[in-house]
């Protein structure tokens, strides 16, 4: 069985279908990317998937059980968990805290908003190792917002890591950043999924051949192809969809 799948998910916005009968299978311990022009669904897919939105129709299976409908925090729990667009960190704390922070989240602590420090410190040594993981050890006492950019999106990976999740779904994590910071994204991304799975949206289509295994193509709400990178970027309706039948 697959590790995630959607069987005929629909969302409708005020008489707007934006996402019709989405059939999506990922099997463990793929990079899986869901990619598309833009208004394809994408945003959707991964909202009704993380429980920020709650599905018109259709079914969402994790790990073989039924969590469609589930909200957000319960789906996280269950090691389903996701990282956004915009970088969402918590920028005049030490990056240890962002990551003791968001290991104290995923235990019963997690409801006890003003416990003394030193109840945050049983979570310093997971928080260290998760942000060496990153590649951002040396710099575990400076303030999120004196990062660069690049360096943002690898705390962002890593507060979804310290969640402990199996499945990770990265919304554009290589948004905005230079050639040198991709690079070091897309080095990041290959190291976690050697250990779990990976589902990520994303624009860069050299950071898409990079990395995945399969890829669904959507477009208007539905899907469109699935393959792998080579298969797809032959494909004339996939070339029809971003290029407009140019070739």
């Amino acid at each position: 069985m697959p590790v995630l799948q959607t069987q005929g998910l629909a969302k409708d916005f005020r008489g707007f279908r934006a996402l019709a009968g989405v059939d999506l299978r990922v099997e463990a311990g793929v990079i899986h990317a869901i990619i598309g022009p833009n208004g394809a669904g994408k945003t959707t897919l991964f909202n009704l998937l993380s429980g920020l939105l709650r599905p018109t129709e259709g079914h969402i299976l994790f790990e073989n059980r039924e969590i469609t409908g589930w909200p957000a925090h319960a789906i996280v729990h269950l090691g389903l968990a996701r990282s956004f667009q915009i970088t969402s960190i918590f920028p005049h704390l030490s990056l240890l805290d962002n990551i003791r922070l968001a290991r104290q989240s995923g235990t019963p602590l997690g409801y006890y908003f003003w416990l003394p420090e030193a109840a945050l410190h049983r979570f310093d040594q997971d928080a260290r190792t998760i942000l060496e993981s990153v590649g951002l050890a040396e710099a575990a006492m400076k303030p999120a917002h004196e990062l660069s950019y690049g360096q943002k999106r690898a705390l962002e990976i890593a507060l979804t890591l310290a969640l402990q999740p199996r499945m990770l779904l990265l919304d554009e994590p290589t948004a905005g950043l230079g050639v040198e910071d991709i690079s070091r994204v897309v080095a990041l991304i290959r190291q976690v999924a050697r250990t779990r799975t990976v589902v990520l949206v994303e624009h860069n289509m050299g950071v898409v051949a990079a990395l995945s295994d399969r890829i669904t193509v959507l477009q208007r709400g539905r899907v469109l192809a699935e393959g792998t990178y080579h298969t797809l970027r032959k494909d004339p309706a996939v070339i029809e969809a971003y290029l407009g039948g140019a070739s």
